[in-house]
């Protein structure tokens, strides 16, 4: 340390009189060399976090499609799409340190992928690690662990249970079986025991999701300010060409 403070009392000398010094002390120094080390430290992990889900799931973060959705491009025709967005801005606005998950519910082709994906993207551009996955490649993976000596079972429900933000979509489009059941609620508790939000994608209202996933899972979707956001308005989908994202 003292070495330290003896450089820069000698930089010091050295600058011109109109130059001041990005750091006055070697304490100064130190302290802004180990914010710095944090930060690539960060980035590394989320990083390897990505290459690991890319490995298991062939991808990372969101897919092609939905890549360049954002809060600006969301269509927008009734009030209940605009409160839709207003929550989805506010989430994102109020996600660190909080442990609020999310529900979108409702029929398909209403926006609820544009606006999962959106809350996504700018996540990511804020240094966070997200997927969003469907209930079927959630399985499909499963079932590739059993065969595979690389990635266990355990290994996949910790890689699904570690990324910041994991939306699960097609919740109660598959066979409801009971090992699916299982599944999602050991991700679902591993995640919000360790205090990371879950967002759930569905077409299903809150009495069928209550008797697919169970009150334990629901009630844990209910942590926090959490929401649930319905999607009442007709699909847009036959009007979507693509060219708007």
């Amino acid at each position: 340390m003292k070495n330290v403070g003896d450089l820069m009392q000698r930089l010091q000398k050295m600058m011109p009189a109109h130059i001041t010094p990005a750091f006055k002390t070697g304490e100064e120094l130190l302290a802004w060399q180990k914010e710095q080390g944090e930060i690539r430290a960060a980035a590394l992990a989320r990083e390897n976090r990505a290459m690991k889900m890319q490995r298991t799931f062939n991808r990372s973060g969101i897919r092609p499609l939905h890549q360049n959705c954002s809060f600006d491009n969301y269509r927008v025709e009734c009030d209940g799409q605009m409160n839709a967005l207003s929550k989805a801005r506010q989430y994102v606005d109020e996600f660190d340190g909080n442990i609020a998950s999310f529900v979108f519910s409702g029929k398909p082709g209403t926006g609820k992928n544009h606006l999962a994906a959106a809350i996504c993207n700018e996540l990511l551009l804020r240094g966070k690690s997200v997927l969003i996955i469907t209930v079927a490649d959630i399985m499909s993976a499963m079932k590739d662990a059993f065969s595979n000596r690389e990635t266990s079972e355990e290994q996949l429900l910790n890689d699904l249970s570690n990324v910041d933000l994991l939306v699960i979509d097609e919740i109660g489009v598959q066979t409801e079986s009971r090992y699916e059941k299982v599944i999602i609620n050991q991700i679902v508790d591993r995640r919000s025991s360790s205090k990371r939000p879950t967002g759930m994608l569905t077409n299903s209202n809150m009495e069928e999701m209550t008797k697919m996933l169970g009150e334990r899972v629901m009630d844990r979707m209910r942590l926090g300010n959490s929401l649930w956001v319905n999607f009442t308005w007709d699909s847009y989908r036959s009007r979507v060409t693509g060219k708007e994202y």
